[in-house]
């Protein structure tokens, strides 16, 4: 079915697998950067600025060049929308550094999971593993809470499920129990004067853990 779609909108197997490979999972969206002027070996210019295909076609339209256009969709510019605050965010926001080959595969990664560009590109460039951001990446947490709930033990699934940023649930839960207990209490929905209770009572951080396994279900 995937190759059929790809034929039918005028691309080669190998061409499909190419856009594929880059991170351009849908034939429709593979043939607006191609009207933008991309391949995918440099769709990743676009990509990392967190641009839409839409808005390439319409940088490329006005005559931008790509990492022009990516440097002024940085600086939060966007196609034909240009204020004077805009310009001299533009003027101040230096153009995109390559990237190196982990990090571009980081990228890729991600969009092949369906992570929009703009959230793919903030993981990527913090350095993040494509393999370890996609959980986090693809329920949009924030790449620095990311960072600290996974320190913390918390799966990605929790951490959304929480919806609060990570130094919030660090601060609410300091001293109650030991922070490497946090994630096993927090999960099993204790809050903190609860989980110390229970603790307080003899119940300990491996029973939280079987309440925490099935609450996941």
């Amino acid at each position: 079915m995937t190759d059929r779609r790809w034929r039918v909108a005028g691309f080669t197997t190998e061409e499909a697998a190419a856009w594929r490979e880059a991170g351009v999972t849908a034939p429709a969206d593979a043939r607006l950067w191609r009207t933008a002027g991309a391949t995918p070996e440099t769709v990743i210019t676009w990509q990392r600025a967190g641009m839409t295909p839409a808005d390439a076609v319409r940088w490329h339209e006005l005559g931008v060049a790509p990492h022009d256009a990516a440097r002024r969709q940085l600086s939060g510019e966007r196609p034909g929308r240009e204020s004077w605050p805009a310009r001299l965010a533009r003027l101040a926001t230096p153009p995109p550094a390559d990237l190196d080959p982990g990090r571009a595969e980081a990228l890729r990664r991600l969009l092949r999971a369906g992570v929009p560009a703009d959230v793919a590109r903030v993981y990527a460039d913090a350095g993040w593993d494509g393999a370890e951001a996609e959980a986090w990446a693809r329920r949009r947490v924030d790449q620095g809470d990311a960072r600290v709930f996974a320190a913390l033990g918390f799966t990605a699934a929790e951490a959304a499920r929480l919806g609060l940023p990570a130094l919030e649930v660090m601060a609410s839960w300091w001293g109650a129990v030991p922070l490497a207990e946090v994630a096993a209490w927090c999960a099993a929905g204790l809050t903190p004067e609860e989980a110390a209770g229970q603790r307080a009572s003899g119940v300990t951080a491996a029973q939280a853990a079987v309440l925490r396994a099935l609450s996941d279900r």
